[in-house]
């Protein structure tokens, strides 16, 4: 069932963003939270953002865990939002690579670059890509967010001297929230004035 229409979302990429990567995490134990993940997710549902995690999991598609393990983690990594109450709306994966082994051996268009995930999240949780945000700590999030058309992507990174085509740069999430807050105040009030203006 589709919901109401035309609400916002905060797309964030889960390894890099939400957790710390060491690469093909598929394990509770090795899953480690960035610090201000929760505070920043929080300021984002007061915005009335939507919480929708996207995320490439090539892992599954190499051969290195299963979809099993990942949506054993998942569920997981949910409840932890759900305990801190800042409840994910939606988990959406891509499991495919090119270069996979069997069923995932494929060029997907929800592999991020490619906006696919984005897109499912529009037409099944009524998300206004126009007003959504994304944050990334790789280029192919920010040009997935440029695919779908979005009005702001965030790079996540601490290296100071990163070439990117992200519309922001930051090193960490309160730096994000801080900004987030006043770019949505600025984006209201363009509307507010589109609306005067007709």
């Amino acid at each position: 069932m589709t919901e109401t229409p035309n609400s916002p979302a905060l797309f964030l990429d889960r390894d890099g963003v939400i957790n710390h990567d060491a690469g093909y995490i598929h394990r509770i134990a090795d899953f480690r939270f960035i610090d201000g993940i929760f505070d920043l997710c929080a300021t984002a549902r007061d915005l009335n953002y939507k919480l929708v995690v996207v995320t490439n999991q090539s892992g599954i598609g190499r051969g290195y865990y299963t979809e099993e393990d990942f949506h054993q983690l998942t569920a997981w990594m949910r409840e932890a939002f759900i305990a801190r109450d800042v409840p994910l709306d939606a988990v959406y994966y891509c499991p495919f690579h090119p270069d996979g082994i069997g069923q995932y051996r494929k060029t997907s268009q929800l592999r991020k670059p490619a906006p696919g995930m984005l897109l499912k999240a529009r037409d099944e949780l009524g998300i206004d890509l126009a007003t959504s945000v994304l944050i990334g700590d790789k280029e192919s999030d920010i040009e997935a967010a440029h695919n779908a058309k979005l009005p702001l992507a965030i790079r996540f990174s601490d290296k100071a001297d990163i070439r990117s085509k992200a519309d922001r740069i930051f090193s960490n999430h309160a730096q994000i929230a801080q900004f987030l807050t006043s770019f949505t105040k600025q984006q209201h009030s363009v509307c507010e004035r589109d609306v005067r203006g007709h």
